[in-house]
């Protein structure tokens, strides 16, 4: 009886003691259970895996590049490059018939934006930003008597075409018949008109310019001798000689020390309403031993070699020195333009190899194509003469004398001479 009554009183302590326990407060954790407890507080607040809410892309504004205009005496053309096709909407307004084209998602780079401010759109468009996302084309009435727009792939880009107003009195602007703009391809799209003022000059404009200068130097021969310095030099001389020519302008993009940007010299040109682009530069190559001219005209690169020398004139990285060529044969150059630089090329090719050949060792590496960027908005014949290897030793002494000088440009006079000659220029 005894033993029971204990075992029972024993029994109820122990009850006791466990109650007690779970009412005081819970001792330290284990390492384990420390770090179980911090993942689970982890899992917990670790925000949800997945994608993040945001403005789509179709919804950002497509940002406007660059304004080109390009003119004929029918016809002119405006080209508006973007990053990404966007929106158009058309609508003539009631009050003046005045016909507006507007992209109602879009905004300018500042490059664009610096370019209108600039007045390189000229009338009858009329650019504006109307609001933080949106650009507005108006053509006023008067302006013009037919239009049509359409959107191009790779680049993206809008092309209005417009014809110039005739005498007719004011009224609704009739499109110009054209297929649905999503039908329409980079290989069916006509080449545009060049930007050449169609009228009787009685002389021909010639631009010359003088590779590189100021703070670019060019290249370098072993002797320190400076591509700017011998393109200047050369340029200079054949400005002489062909201001001596009757019925010639000569004009240079520039004629002392001083850094022009390649976009300015053929906006030089082109403002000047030139009739043809002589672009001086002096060559080099790893190998010394390498020698002789070549004459260049815009297009793409045949070669490796003639790729890495646009990409040294043009100071841009090799693999990004072809890239848009395509759209810009299309889309840049007529056809006309293409094969008059191409004769312009041969005749001073052939020039200076028959001028030269019997005075000096001369290397003939012929008439060829590469994305030139000086060359690249020029709207008339334009090519690019290297007129010697300034890393060939014997090249850059040469270089360096007066009477090789005199004689290089004397052998570009005649190249130009001989295709004015021909009759194969375009009037302007």
């Amino acid at each position: 009886m005894r033993r029971r009554s204990f075992l029972s009183t024993h029994t109820l302590l122990l009850a006791g003691l466990l109650c007690l326990c779970s009412l005081l407060p819970a001792p330290f954790h284990t390492s384990s259970d420390s770090a179980f407890a911090a993942a689970s507080d982890d899992r917990s607040h670790r925000p949800h895996k997945g994608r993040a809410k945001g403005t789509p892309a179709s919804l950002m504004p497509a940002t406007v590049q660059n304004f080109r205009v390009f003119s004929s005496p029918g016809r002119t053309r405006l080209v508006i490059d973007l990053d990404r096709h966007t929106k158009v909407v058309e609508h003539q307004l009631s009050s003046s018939h005045d016909l507006l084209i507007s992209l109602p998602n879009a905004t300018m780079s500042r490059s664009a934006r610096s370019r209108l401010e600039r007045g390189v759109v000229p009338a009858p468009f009329l650019v504006t930003q109307d609001s933080a996302r949106s650009i507005t084309v108006a053509l006023p009435t008067g302006t013009i008597s037919r239009y049509k727009h359409f959107a191009l792939e790779n680049p993206p880009r809008l092309v209005v075409d417009v014809t110039p107003a005739s005498s007719s009195p004011p009224g609704p602007v009739p499109a110009i018949t054209t297929p649905d703009s999503r039908e329409l391809s980079p290989a069916a799209f006509e080449p545009p008109p060049q930007p050449a003022v169609p009228q009787a000059k009685p002389y021909k404009t010639i631009v010359v310019d003088a590779g590189h200068g100021g703070k670019d130097p060019g290249a370098r021969g072993l002797h320190g001798t400076e591509e700017k310095d011998i393109t200047l030099k050369v340029a200079l001389t054949l400005r002489d000689l062909l201001s001596q020519q009757p019925g010639v302008r000569v004009l240079m993009t520039r004629d002392h020390d001083v850094f022009v940007e390649l976009e300015e010299r053929a906006k030089f040109a082109n403002r000047h309403e030139a009739d043809l682009f002589v672009s001086i530069h002096v060559n080099s190559h790893p190998s010394r031993s390498v020698k002789g001219i070549e004459i260049y005209h815009f297009g793409q690169a045949k070669d490796q070699r003639a790729l890495e020398v646009a990409a040294r004139e043009n100071g841009t990285p090799l693999n990004s020195t072809g890239v848009g060529v395509e759209y810009l044969l299309a889309d840049l150059l007529t056809t006309k333009k293409i094969e008059e630089s191409q004769d312009l090329a041969w005749n001073t090719k052939e020039s200076m190899v028959a001028r030269m050949n019997g005075h000096y060792d001369m290397t003939d590496h012929g008439v060829k194509t590469a994305p030139f960027y000086v060359l690249r908005y020029t709207s008339m014949p334009s090519i690019l003469a290297e007129i010697a290897y300034i890393s060939n030793p014997s090249e850059e002494s040469l270089l360096r004398k007066n009477t090789f000088v005199r004689d290089v440009a004397e052998a570009l006079l005649h190249g130009v001479k001989s295709f004015l000659a021909s009759g194969k220029l375009t009037a302007r």
